[in-house]
């Protein structure tokens, strides 16, 4: 296939973006004062039939408080923009829109992917082995919220990075890594897209199996707490699922040891700087402190491997059969790109499950209570039947990793301490900015942890 040309003139598209963009749900600068866009590189593709022209644009989104970014758009050129699509603006006659949201443009993509082509500087991968489902019609999953995914049927799903950064993207290098581990706790890599951003690989996209008929853990876990009904047994089989995950890592990616010293640091540094922007951590800061010192104490060196980074209910799914997998693994949302590679411990993959049964028990407490919060802490039985509900899946959970990891997270008392009271550190903020009513959450996890 031939690539349209990218020569047309499009001196008017950074102004239309101007707009366009801040609407976008993916668009993750919400709120940024927004100096202008600016077309980084344009890379055209062959056209789809019935596209007049068709390219994937690199965007450097500037703003007056920071460093620019680069966002991915498929531009799309057409006579009429297809129901359901986002138009941009018009050009000499012709609509621009956002081709992800074409069903021919999709097929193309998912077609170039199956016979690994190269357009331009942009590789289509596809996996070995890979059966991709070229006679159906792909469509945009409503539901995604920072990236875009389209959804083939019951069998495969293109997740389109949105926002790019330099460097192979950990959610396709671990997924390879865990493809070529055989494990079967994420779903099967199937193909990626890849290119250069700023003289260095890049990931564009990410195609793997679709998980046809899993439910949501944030979900599962929401609704027995809502129904009183047991999630234990769902609570084990995610521990083993972690462990498997980091078993593999371990296997594939190799180990190696960090300075607990530094670990405590680095904490000590994010503390800080939180409790800058939130007064109300302040006063916990001297204790929070107290608990990371332990760990600079400790001595011996702190192992480390790749590990997920942003774990929590929201990145699994249960399959109908009963097998949990732990999906996107692109970090930390608020980390560089350099973060999100770096080694960790296994901890932080643990604690950020912890972390989330509280949040699975105690949120409904907060849109109950006439004071936010209140319930959290008081002797009521919604609060006690909440922690009990927590405090049993935790222990499910640390017993069903064990069972496959090994050993237990739950004997490294003062690591899991400070992870836990670094992820309730990260979630203060995050609560502050995003969701204030849900603050009591990391606050109370806080007290409990310095306690």
């Amino acid at each position: 296939m031939r690539p349209t040309g990218a020569s047309e003139d499009l001196t008017a598209l950074p102004g239309l973006l101007r707009d366009w963009l801040p609407g976008r749900r993916w668009f993750a600068e919400k709120g940024r004062p927004l100096t202008g866009v600016a077309v980084a590189s344009r890379h055209p593709l062959p056209a789809a039939e019935g596209v007049t022209g068709l390219e994937v644009l690199i965007l450097a989104v500037s703003f007056a408080d920071g460093p620019d970014r680069h966002y991915q758009l498929l531009l799309a050129r057409a006579p009429h923009a297809p129901a359901g699509a986002a138009p941009i603006g018009d050009h000499d006659g012709q609509v621009l829109y956002d081709g992800l949201h074409d069903g021919r443009v999709t097929a193309l993509l998912l077609r170039l992917i199956a016979e690994g082509a190269t357009v331009d500087d942009l590789s289509f991968v596809p996996e070995p082995g890979a059966d991709l489902p070229l006679t159906e019609t792909g469509r945009v999953v409503d539901a995604e919220q920072s990236n875009t995914s389209v959804r083939w049927g019951e069998r495969s799903i293109l997740k389109v990075y949105r926002r790019l950064s330099p460097g192979l993207n950990p959610d396709l290098e671990l997924h390879r890594a865990l493809r070529a581990a055989g494990s079967t706790s994420v779903a099967a890599l199937q193909g990626g897209i890849e290119g250069v951003l700023g003289g260095e690989p890049a990931t564009f996209a990410l195609l793997q199996e679709f998980a046809a008929g899993s439910h949501d853990g944030w979900e599962r876990a929401t609704a027995a707490v809502r129904d009183r009904t047991d999630f234990t047994g769902d609570a084990r089989a995610l521990g083993e699922a972690l462990a498997d995950v980091h078993v593999a890592l371990r296997a594939e990616l190799g180990t190696s040891e960090a300075d607990p010293r530094e670990l405590a640091a680095y904490w000590t540094r994010r503390c800080a700087d939180v409790a800058d922007q939130v007064p109300v951590l302040a006063p916990h800061v001297p204790a929070i402190r107290a608990v990371y010192d332990e760990v600079a104490a400790l001595g011996a060196p702190v192992v480390v491997q790749r590990v997920h980074g942003d774990l929590h209910l929201g990145q699994t799914l249960r399959r109908p059969d009963g097998r949990w997998l732990v999906i996107d693994f692109e970090g930390e949302p608020a980390a560089s790109p350099e973060e999100r590679r770096a080694p960790d411990s296994a901890v932080r993959d643990v604690v950020g499950m912890l972390f989330s049964f509280d949040y699975a028990a105690f949120h409904h407490l907060l849109t109950r209570s006439d004071t936010p919060g209140a319930g959290l802490g008081s002797d009521t039985t919604e609060a006690r039947l909440a922690h009990d509900w927590s405090a049993a899946n935790r222990d499910a959970f640390c017993a069903g990793y064990a069972a496959r990891a090994g050993e237990d997270p739950r004997v490294h008392a003062a690591l899991l301490r400070a992870y836990e009271l670094d992820k309730a550190v990260y979630q203060v903020l995050y609560e502050t900015r995003s969701r204030p009513t849900w603050l009591p959450i990391p606050l109370t996890a806080i007290a409990r942890g310095t306690a």
